[in-house]
């Protein structure tokens, strides 16, 4: 028996002098003090500045679910919280929790750079990376683990950008390498993109230019003086030439200054996203309410417009098809390839929405091209558009000294009618360089939208969903380059070849067989 340490002597009996225990725990004394009032705090209801007269019981305001019960795993932009159930884990819950620290506390080192713009992320790897250790380890190997993977995000080159080779854990590190190396070594050629090419139909569908219009090619390249609605605010104007502070950078329009400015808009489109359990139509440039949110937009700039139609386009700068292939192969110049990625990046101008760079990759990826365009004699620019062309007026007028027609010449040398052309809604880049062509590979319909045409996804989901990378990253004065671009659309078409190869024709002669879907079914995007 163990001996009794007498705690309960100092606590009156509670059966007093009734008690009939022989030798009880508790004390008889009569000159005890008073045992101490157990204060339990409540949470008062707080009082309400309505006048109406409030019920005779009110209900304590209580906290709301949410606030108490997280989603495991959750990341926030301090230290992470483990939250496994600690019966089913092989290794201490504290002990993986402080090592879940440790891992935390080297991708913020890793991750200075890029944390600003995304606060969260070291948290969210660190999480990931403690769940890929301890799925890998047993309990004797966990701590050593955890130990050598710390050092290994030691050695990581800090990233610059959240698409950084060096951003995610070490598997999806190790995993990226591996697929990047496969695409890169992989040579794009007809070959084994023939499958891809989009045929006749779907070129008509999806709205490619398969003639040269009628009518004379460039006989008025200019609409100063004339009324065209705003591709901004949808209000017609009168199509005026810039001032001549345009050769400096402004705000939204090209050189022109924000008090200057005649048109106010939203630059950013209509996008769906839920809150508060709803789903809600905002702008993404400002997330207001679209459409209307009580003002007209929240940039300000020049009115500027954009033309469509094939004969409008055509009366701004005249179409033409590409060079055909040489009938002799000794005068087939060196430089020509039957495989290229192409895109090019679009400024306003008084002449509708112009090609300002051109840019293109071989199938290896190399780039074979990359120049700014001089706008044709009497075309002026109104807005560079630098959000979205990347473009500057001072790297624009420093760098810009081929004409479209020089540009063409340019690209005869490189490409002809038999050359596969691969781009993002490249459509849009051959009515911009006025270019008839009808072999081409487009992811913009290759990989098909959800809701069906005519709507396409954007080229930056593509590469961050099939390629893991981020593109399209610069906003403000960086806007997009047409050289990241036209690598990335090789790449998903790479990513294409290697992951989804062409299925086996059937034998000839056989019945019953279906005929392939075509590319293009139910595929699609938007012209930005």
């Amino acid at each position: 028996m163990f001996s009794s340490l007498q705690l309960f002597q100092q606590l009156a009996c509670p059966d007093k002098q009734k008690c009939t225990r022989p030798k009880c725990l508790f004390s008889h004394r009569t000159d005890l003090p008073a045992p101490a009032k157990l204060v339990v705090p409540v949470e008062q209801p707080v009082a309400s500045t309505s006048k109406l007269t409030p019920p005779a019981t009110t209900i304590p305001a209580k906290r709301p679910l949410t606030a108490l019960l997280l989603p495991p795993q959750q990341a926030t932009a301090g230290p992470p919280v483990l939250r496994v159930n600690g019966a089913q884990s092989v290794v201490p819950i504290p002990v993986r929790q402080a090592l879940l620290k440790t891992l935390y506390d080297h991708f913020v080192v890793l991750y200075d750079a890029i944390l600003p713009a995304n606060p969260t992320l070291a948290a969210e790897h660190a999480l990931r990376q403690e769940q890929e250790v301890y799925n890998k380890s047993n309990k004797q190997t966990y701590r050593v683990a955890i130990i050598q993977c710390a050092a290994a995000l030691k050695r990581r080159p800090a990233p610059d950008s959240s698409s950084h080779p060096s951003v995610g854990t070490e598997e999806e590190v190790r995993v990226r390498e591996e697929a990047l190396k496969k695409r890169k070594a992989l040579r794009v050629t007809r070959a084994n993109v023939e499958h891809l090419i989009l045929s006749k139909e779907d070129l008509k569908v999806w709205g490619f230019v398969m003639d040269v219009p009628e009518g004379e090619g460039g006989a008025k390249p200019s609409l100063v003086g004339e009324l065209a609605r705003c591709d901004r605010c949808g209000r017609e104007f009168v199509v005026k030439s810039p001032p001549a502070s345009t050769t400096t950078e402004g705000e939204g329009a090209g050189g022109r200054s924000r008090e200057e400015g005649e048109c106010v808009y939203h630059w950013g489109k209509p996008i769906t996203r839920t809150a508060g359990g709803q789903r809600e139509r905002v702008f993404r440039c400002c997330y207001s309410l679209a459409p209307g949110s009580g003002d007209d937009g929240c940039s300000q700039g020049p009115h500027v417009f954009y033309e469509k139609e094939v004969e409008r386009l055509h009366a701004r700068h005249a179409f033409s098809w590409l060079k055909p292939p040489p009938e002799d192969e000794k005068e087939r110049p060196g430089t020509l390839l039957d495989v290229a990625a192409l895109d090019c990046e679009m400024v306003y101008t008084t002449g509708g929405m112009r090609v300002a760079r051109v840019s293109v990759v071989d199938g290896a990826g190399e780039e074979v091209l990359d120049e700014l365009v001089r706008m044709d004699d009497g075309v002026e620019i109104i807005d560079f558009n630098t959000r979205f062309s990347g473009i500057t007026p001072s790297s624009y007028y420093a760098s810009a000294r081929l004409s479209l027609s020089a540009i063409r010449e340019s690209l005869d040398k490189l490409i002809n009618r038999e050359t596969v052309l691969i781009g993002h809604a490249i459509d849009n880049d051959l009515n911009t360089l006025r270019i008839v062509h009808d072999v081409v590979v487009d992811t913009a319909v290759i990989f098909r939208h959800s809701a069906g045409p005519p709507y396409r996804k954007a080229l930056r989901d593509l590469a961050r969903e099939h390629l893991g990378i981020t593109i399209q990253t610069g906003g403000g004065s960086v806007g997009h380059s047409s050289v990241e671009d036209s690598i990335a659309t090789l790449d998903l078409v790479r990513w294409l070849i290697v992951n989804r190869p062409p299925k086996p024709k059937p034998p000839p002669g056989k019945e019953g067989e279906k005929s392939p879907a075509k590319v293009g079914e139910g595929g699609g995007c938007s012209r930005e």
